[in-house]
């Protein structure tokens, strides 16, 4: 393939988390990245105020959690409104919180740009277009009409997605029902409803945001969906609060008032062909438990590293084929439960004997168990191949090492997102076993502080989305592995072409 045919390796459509998290974990991998984005500055609003505990995880196994300042964790937190301790589940909490999207944002934005990447805002996508060998899309931009071309596309450009809809994913999936307002009001001093209040026509919660500032959001029972092109005023929202509260807050004013929905939709596939959607261009929901974000930062991490190895030429295209087998039942396990805390949270009287009887089983730590691990994400498994180990498809998390002169931790490893081999044992002959994979695959002879999560295994072979996909304890062959994840060994042929 010539590459001087194209503007890129990859184009992006979006520059929120999702796209800036992916052209950085693109450029880590080797491929040049251009991201276009619609707007000409980032609005500085913020819907989402935190991230899941796994991204946050993310983030530090690239090493951006500095970045962020202080960040501040939750124990506790909810399913639909019921409240819980997350720290039942080992690992888990119920995220950073605090956190405006605008600042992650900044953060991610600074990164992508500092490893290379190119964000060229004000550039709206119109139109794509594409053939055996790439994409081709027409852009608005302050220059006038232009095009870019590059052998794949990702959009990454939110719920309404011109992306998705230029390239005919199908995206089924039920409509909204009800339709809810989100504001940052100034100067009513509201009293905090951390997790929301039952009010006999609706839901209200409230939370400070900084002094002075309270975010609100207002669920009133019969307020249809609005229209795409609505933006709520905030005399509307302050009447929708007194009919609900009682409470006169006309006299403040609001930083931003948006809306949003109950609508459900998730693609049918996550690759067609040469295009690839990620985040909320592939899966829309209703906003609980700051999900959303931290989904579409995970698709990115899953994706990224795949994707530069296609077009860096050392994995074949199929490999990609795994971003939607391993992705798709997240999505769709993530829209199920905020589907369920919809019902749950927002439901009237007639969901009563529900919260009554969820408030029952969250007693069981079980219960409390198996509901964090969906919303803090760090349940995820991936099928990855043959075994039963219990590390077999999931997360490494965060372990200290003794004996490694260049990283002290497991998380500290990931930063170059590169693949690991944890040696363990000190196995020579494992390690020779990695020779030929050694320009993707950094092998790394260290003892455990601690070998309870290993339970056994000498040996473990971490993706670089940080998810394990052999261990020493499994049937098949460590080069069986590499080959399926890593390509051909370098020593031996030449590089798959995509």
């Amino acid at each position: 393939m010539e590459t001087d045919m194209f503007d890129a390796d990859v184009i992006i459509v979006g520059a929120g988390p999702t796209g800036l998290m992916l052209a950085g974990e693109l450029r880590l991998g080797g491929a040049q990245v251009i991201v276009t984005e619609r707007l000409a500055q980032p609005t500085g609003q913020s819907r989402g105020l935190g991230f899941t505990a796994r991204a946050m995880e993310v983030f530090d196994q690239r090493g951006l959690v500095p970045a962020f300042g202080g960040l501040e964790t939750s124990p506790m937190g909810h399913f639909g409104g019921i409240q819980f301790d997350y720290t039942v589940l080992k690992g888990a909490h119920f995220g950073a919180r605090g956190i405006p999207q605008s600042q992650t944002e900044a953060v991610l934005e600074r990164w992508a740009l500092s490893l290379g990447a190119e964000i060229r805002r004000g550039w709206e996508f119109l139109e794509a277009g594409h053939d055996q060998e790439s994409v081709t899309i027409t852009v608005d931009t302050p220059e006038g009409v232009r095009q870019l071309r590059a052998p794949y596309l990702v959009g990454c450009d939110g719920g309404h997605s011109p992306v998705r809809k230029a390239a005919g994913f199908d995206f089924p999936g039920t409509d909204a029902t009800r339709g809810m307002y989100l504001a940052d009001v100034v100067g009513c001093d509201l009293k905090p409803r951390f997790l929301g209040e039952q009010l006999p026509g609706g839901m209200v919660m409230a939370a400070p945001l900084a002094e002075g500032v309270d975010r609100v959001i207002v669920c009133e029972h019969g307020t249809p969906p609005p229209g795409r092109s609505e933006t709520p005023s905030f005399s509307e929202v302050a009447d929708a609060w007194q009919r609900l509260t009682g409470e006169d807050i006309h006299g403040g004013s609001a930083d931003w008032v948006s809306s949003f929905t109950d609508a459900t939709r998730q693609v049918t596939e996550y690759r067609r062909g040469r295009v690839l959607l990620a985040g909320d261009a592939a899966h829309i929901h209703l906003p609980a438990g700051g999900q959303g974000l931290s989904t579409g930062v995970q698709d990115a991490v899953n994706l990224g590293w795949k994707l530069a190895a296609v077009v860096q030429g050392w994995a074949p295209a199929s490999l990609l084929d795994t971003y939607h087998t391993e992705r798709h039942p997240v999505g769709a396990r993530l829209l199920m439960n905020t589907r369920a805390q919809g019902m749950v949270f927002l439901g009237g009287p007639e969901a009563d004997p529900l919260r009554a009887l969820f408030a029952e089983l969250i007693a069981y730590d079980d219960v409390k168990r198996h509901l964090a691990g969906a919303v803090s994400h760090i349940d995820i498994r991936y099928e990855v191949g043959d075994g039963s180990h219990a590390l077999l498809g999931r997360r490494i998390g965060h372990h200290v090492l003794r004996g490694v002169a260049a990283a002290t931790s497991t998380t500290e490893l990931l930063h170059a997102a590169q693949g690991v081999l944890l040696d363990l044992a000190d196995d020579a002959a494992l390690r020779d076993a990695a020779a030929g994979w050694k320009d993707r695959v950094a092998t790394v002879t260290a003892t455990p502080e601690s070998d309870a999560a290993f339970a056994g295994a000498g040996a473990v072979l971490v993706r670089p989305d940080g998810h394990v996909v052999w261990t020493s304890l499994g049937t098949e062959q460590l080069p069986d592995t590499l080959r399926r994840w890593f390509g051909t060994p370098a020593n031996i042929g030449t590089p798959v072409k995509s």
